[in-house]
């Protein structure tokens, strides 16, 4: 197949750098747009941006001119947005009336009624929605969403259990890394020796956008998902890998180690499509009374699995344990991409 050309919004900052790694020799797409604020626009991407990442800038991209976030300045079909909510609000809408497929990482959008959240081995079928939106507001492309990167480890493991047991309500409590804040997001002095127990409107993020994934698109909407959830966010000193502890009550009893099979066997959509970025595992579940762990664990399958461990009996509730992912690949930059497969595969672009 010919490549799709695509462009990443927000190209400077640490998510765009995950797009830019991501993309690179990627077999359905050629990154051929870089675009961030005025800042850099004019410049050569070496210039313009510090590489937080491991290893170096990509030799093609450092040459490679920043353009203003603009829909008139940039060709692509595609565009993977690494912008920030509020820029992301003004501007995502302006690139899908003028006719491009926006994967977006922002926060903006995640939540409207016509706008599908998607974790492509969860809600696949939520693709739909385009059409919708697309008559709805008139537009040639649209905007598709991947959620919160806590959203997204806690949402993959809940689904095999619910689809098999149900569940009706879900304590949760999360350790998020730094690097889901940036690379300016939380000084150094905040965060040694320390814990911050606030991440401004995260715990709504989740136990919101838990339900729409899990619910059912009727056709013109989605039916949210009945499962009562409670959540606190926390940040942690680690630089990559959100942990979270769980604990639920399944609406059929169950055996833990029917829980624990219902984890492994788990396989979603792309998987059967063998889509690039998909690991061949979405779940791993380890057995040791340690793991997972950040260090670990947060890079198994490419940083696009949720390892999931110390599943057990809750005593107030039915069944505990903990989930870990990357937070900038399963829960950022990898989750767009993904979903942008999905889009290709579903010829939607």
């Amino acid at each position: 197949m010919d490549k799709i050309n695509v462009a990443v919004l927000g190209a400077t900052g640490m998510v765009g750098q995950r797009f830019i790694q991501l993309l690179e020799n990627h077999p359905f797409f050629e990154l051929n747009e870089l675009a961030a604020s005025e800042r850099s626009a004019g410049k050569k991407y070496s210039h313009a941006a510090r590489w937080y990442l491991e290893g170096n800038i990509p030799d093609r991209i450092k040459d490679m001119e920043v353009k203003l976030i603009d829909p008139e300045k940039l060709k692509a079909d595609i565009v993977f947005s690494a912008l920030p909510s509020g820029v992301a609000r003004e501007i995502e809408p302006r690139f899908a009336e003028a006719g491009f497929m926006v994967c977006s990482n922002a926060g903006a959008y995640r939540m409207g009624e016509d706008i599908p959240l998607l974790i492509p081995e969860v809600n696949p079928e939520h693709i739909d929605m385009i059409e919708v939106q697309q008559d709805s507001r008139g537009w040639d492309g649209a905007i598709i969403t991947n959620p919160n990167c806590s959203t997204v480890m806690i949402t993959l493991p809940f689904k095999p259990i619910y689809d098999s047991f149900g569940i009706s309500r879900v304590f949760i409590s999360t350790m998020q890394a730094l690097s889901g804040a940036g690379y300016n997001g939380v000084p150094s002095m905040a965060i040694v020796d320390n814990l911050i127990p606030f991440i401004k409107g995260e715990e709504d993020k989740v136990e919101t956008e838990v339900l729409k994934i899990l619910g059912k698109f009727n056709g013109s909407s989605i039916e949210f998902a009945d499962i009562k959830l409670s959540a606190h966010c926390n940040r942690v000193g680690v630089i990559d890998g959100h942990t979270e502890t769980v604990s639920l009550e399944t609406q059929e009893k169950v055996d833990i180690e029917e829980i624990k099979k219902a984890l492994r066997d788990f396989t979603g959509e792309p998987q059967r499509l063998r889509l690039p970025t998909a690991p061949e595992k979405p779940i791993i579940v380890r057995e040791e009374q340690d793991r997972p762990q950040p260090r670990l664990d947060r890079d198994a399958l490419g940083g696009m699995a949720v390892t999931v461990g110390r599943v057990r009996k809750d005593p107030i509730l039915d069944v505990k344990f903990v989930a870990l992912g990357h937070n900038t690949i399963r829960g950022a930059a990898g989750a767009s991409v993904l979903n942008a497969e999905l889009l290709v595969n579903k010829k939607k672009v």
